[in-house]
C-alpha cells in the first residue's frame, strides 16, 4: 500500500474506476462575480484562494456550503519578480518567518484542506526553503499540490519526503484566454486522464474559463469521465483510504480577520 505522500503513475483502485479529472481554480478571492459562478456549479471543483483578498472569506464560505473543496493558494517568489501581495513567501525569509507567514495564511482561509503554490518559479526550486514550508504544513491535516510553474520544482518531492499527501498539476487550462485554447487544454486534460487513470488541471476565474466549464462539465458523464475534488482523486489513487488518521494532526485555528 502506498505511503501518505505517494503519487502512483497508474490508479491503484482497479480498472473499474472511470478516468477521473480534478480541476483546481487558482487566484480565487479577487473576482466576486466569477467566483460566485464557480462556487454555484454542481460539479465538485477545488477552489484555491489567495490569502487576505477582498472576497476570499465570503467566497470560501459560499463554496464550502456548495460542497466545493477549499485550498490556500500560497503566493511564492518567482523568477520574474512579480508582486506577491499579502501573505507572500519569499526566498530571503528565514525559517521562523516562513512558518509564521504560512500559518497565518492558512488561518485566514475558511475550511482549508490543501495548499498549492501561486507562481513560485523561484522558490519551489530551493530545497532549503521548501523544506521549511513542508515542516510547517506537516503539522496540519493538509495536502499539497505542486502547481509546477517550473519544471525543476522540488516542492512535490519535499512534500512526499515529509509524508504530506502530494499531487502535481498535469495541465494548465487557460494561460491563453480564448475559448479555442481552453477547449484544446481541456481535451488534453481528459486525454491524460484516459491514459493514466486521472489528471489534474488548473484554471483561473476568467470569464472565458468559467463560461467554458459551465457549458462542458455537465457533458463529462456522457463521455465516461468522472470529476472529483483533489482529495477525492487522491483517494482513488491510494485505494480509497483516508488521508489522515483522526487526531494525528493539529487543527488549524481560524483567524479570518488577521492581516500580515
Amino acid at each position: 500500500m502506498p505511503v501518505a505522500g505517494s503519487e502512483p503513475d497508474k490508479e491503484t483502485a482497479g480498472s473499474s474506476v472511470l478516468p477521473t479529472i480534478a480541476i483546481i481554480i487558482d487566484d480565487m478571492g479577487h473576482n466576486l462575480q466569477e467566483g460566485e459562478r464557480l462556487a454555484q456549479m454542481d460539479q465538485p471543483l477545488t477552489l484555491a484562494f489567495l490569502p487576505y483578498r477582498r472576497y476570499t472569506v465570503p467566497l470560501a464560505k459560499l463554496a464550502h456550503r456548495r460542497h466545493k473543496e477549499i485550498m490556500l493558494h500560497a503566493p511564492m517568489a518567482n523568477t520574474r519578480n512579480f508582486e506577491l501581495g499579502p501573505g507572500g513567501l519569499t526566498s530571503d525569509m528565514d525559517e521562523k518567518r516562513i512558518a509564521t507567514t504560512l500559518r497565518r495564511a492558512l488561518q485566514s482561509i475558511p475550511y482549508v484542506q490543501g495548499v498549492n503554490n501561486h507562481m513560485g518559479s523561484l522558490m519551489t526550486q530551493k530545497l532549503q526553503t521548501m523544506d521549511w514550508v513542508m515542516q510547517e504544513l506537516r503539522q496540519y491535516p493538509i495536502y499539497f499540490v505542486d502547481s509546477r510553474t517550473i519544471a525543476s520544482s522540488v516542492a512535490g518531492d519535499v512534500a512526499r519526503a515529509y509524508q504530506i499527501p502530494s499531487l502535481s498539476r498535469d495541465v494548465f487550462l487557460d494561460h491563453e484566454q480564448t475559448e479555442e485554447f481552453v477547449d484544446r487544454q481541456f481535451k488534453l486534460l481528459i486525454k491524460r486522464a484516459r491514459e493514466n487513470g486521472s489528471a489534474i488541471g488548473i484554471g483561473h476565474p476568467h470569464k472565458v474559463t468559467v463560461d467554458y466549464l459551465e457549458k462542458h462539465l455537465p457533458e463529462l458523464d456522457a463521455q465516461g469521465v468522472a470529476i472529483a475534488t483533489v482529495s477525492g482523486l487522491w483517494a482513488i489513487r491510494n485505494g480509497n483510504r483516508e488521508m489522515f488518521v483522526e487526531g494525528e494532526k493539529q487543527a488549524i485555528r481560524p483567524a479570518y480577520a488577521r492581516k500580515p
